[in-house]
């Protein structure tokens, strides 16, 4: 997928972030956008600035960890734009907390969104990715689906399985010689609201938190939102996003196991 004219693109967590720079970037390069977030206002915004660059834009309000909501979605999608060609299963969310400290609806909570919307949103769009003869799939994970780090067990269990289920899923699709690419996304550091809008242990401070992902967050959405899309149109299986990323990508690489007790050291570090 080379040229996105006239190319229908789904994107969910539309509202801000990496899914809004995403949506502006495909509107300037004339495609047909489906944008969906669960706040319902920040989609609109979103799609009346696309469409103030001429794109054709619709707005929806969608919960993706709804399995239900996700199904009819595609189907309402599918009938309104005719065809999908590219599905950004982008919406996720963040929490911060020990195995021990973290509550059993926070864990059941940010898996429903960061792997069950994933799963749901694949699942729902894929048979129309099919028939478009020329569809490409993003999944987004994060550099915390490619190393383990303390207080983010939950985060790392939902990223790792994004991984896996994206590249098998990629790997089922030449398997079976079907038109759909897929590609992993791992983001670094983006100045997104993730760390605003997160939910934490009943120990930690939400806002410091988000004051310290700020002081490392150096890769705006818009510049991830060009990586993503050169990525797409390399047909990338794998799509780092930030120099910080590709230093986690190579830690399990090179230190194997021991990158455990590095990040540890470090993580215990910035604590004091």
């Amino acid at each position: 997928m080379k040229d996105f004219t006239g190319k229908v693109a789904v994107i969910t967590g539309a509202g801000s972030g990496i899914g809004r720079a995403l949506a502006l970037n495909l509107a300037g390069k004339g495609a047909a956008l489906a944008l969906s977030d669960v706040d319902s206002a920040r989609a609109a915004d979103t799609a009346a600035h696309c469409e103030k660059a001429g794109a054709r834009v619709q707005s929806y309000q969608l919960d993706v960890a709804d399995r239900g909501a996700v199904l009819a979605h595609a189907e309402q999608v599918a009938g309104e734009f005719g065809k999908v060609n590219l599905v950004v299963n982008n919406a996720g969310v963040a929490l911060t907390g020990t195995v021990a400290e973290m509550t059993w609806d926070q864990l059941d909570w940010i898996v429903g969104i960061n792997f069950g919307g994933v799963v749901n949103g694949t699942k729902a769009f894929l048979p129309h990715l099919i028939a478009s003869g020329d569809g490409h799939l993003v999944n987004i994970s994060s550099v915390f689906g490619l190393i383990g780090v303390p207080s983010q067990s939950a985060y790392n269990a939902t990223k790792f399985a994004v991984r896996g289920f994206t590249e098998a899923l990629r790997q089922e699709m030449l398997i079976e010689k079907r038109p759909v690419r897929v590609s992993c996304v791992h983001p670094g550091g983006i100045r997104t609201n993730i760390a605003r809008d997160a939910r934490a242990a009943a120990s930690r401070n939400t806002d410091e938190l988000a004051r310290a992902f700020d002081k490392i967050a150096r890769t705006s959405p818009e510049a991830a939102a060009a990586t993503i899309l050169r990525g797409v149109a390399r047909n990338s299986p794998k799509i780092l996003i930030g120099a910080d990323a590709y230093l986690i990508d190579a830690l399990p690489r090179v230190f194997g196991a021991t990158y455990q007790r590095l990040v540890a050291l470090a993580a215990k570090r910035t604590l004091r």
